[in-house]
């Protein structure tokens, strides 16, 4: 199966807010594992054609917040594919432009101008904070608390033809193996003490914590009011929203 990334270069801006942990003491304790991505139903959505995995991945954390918070909501492939075409310019009729995302404009898009998706409303992204990538607590608790983390890694060309689904292992390659293939946006949706479970090519996936932290160069904690709260306001683990901006606060 054909499989692409997408994923362009991280950009930085100081204006974004960070994950920070340095008031770790003040929040709630991490859970020993937590994985919110059993029996979501993910998708290609695309990305066996075309480099729009930072839609895949939005795609996939809306359906991973739903199913945990409400009820679930999946987007079409047609879905994705627009919102890829109104942050980058590619042309879903001709499969032009299809250049790739920087992450951090997917991001400012989605907070304020909104992502198509089922309904009548758009889907605008409340708030997100950037996290080191090889800062394992904050990566937890992006996941445990705001149920998911967008980051992007730097694919070795190994695992461009593991099969669907099997684990992203750094140790299973061999050396002419480790070469990076290109940049690739993931949705990490869980984690033990082990490593992160994520969607990549509408399979859910696993990696031990070091092959995160080695291939990662860019993660993004997100909170989406629309998506993780439920009808009385809290989230699944009964956080208010107030609690929840606690977790994504300027640095």
């Amino acid at each position: 199966m054909t499989r692409c990334l997408g994923k362009k270069d991280p950009k930085h801006d100081y204006r974004t807010y960070r994950l920070a942990p340095v008031l770790e003491a003040a929040l709630p304790t991490v859970p020993y594992a937590r994985d919110w991505s059993a029996s979501v139903p993910y998708q290609m959505w695309g990305n066996d054609k075309y480099g729009c995995c930072a839609f895949a991945a939005h795609a996939a954390l809306v359906a991973t917040w739903t199913k945990a918070a409400q009820g679930l909501v999946v987007l079409s492939t047609d879905q994705v594919l627009e919102n890829y075409a109104a942050v980058t310019g590619f042309n879903p009729a001709t499969g032009t432009n299809d250049y790739g995302t920087v992450l951090l404009d997917e991001l400012n898009a989605w907070r304020q101008t909104g992502f198509q998706r089922p309904g009548q409303t758009l889907d605008y992204l409340t708030a997100f904070g950037s996290i080191q990538p090889t800062d394992e607590m904050s990566i937890k608790r992006g996941i445990a608390f705001l149920g998911g983390v967008l980051a992007g890694v730097q694919v070795p060309q190994g695992f461009l033809s593991l099969g669907l689904g099997k684990t992203w292992d750094l140790d299973t390659l061999a050396s002419d193996a480790l070469k990076p293939a290109g940049g690739h946006a993931i949705a990490l949706v869980g984690y033990n003490p082990d490593g992160v479970f994520f969607n990549t090519w509408g399979a859910r996936t696993f990696m031990p914590w070091a092959t995160f932290t080695a291939i990662a160069d860019e993660a993004y904690g997100l909170l989406s009011r629309e998506n993780w709260l439920g009808v009385p306001g809290c989230s699944p683990n009964g956080e208010e929203f107030d609690s929840l901006l606690d977790e994504v606060r300027a640095a």
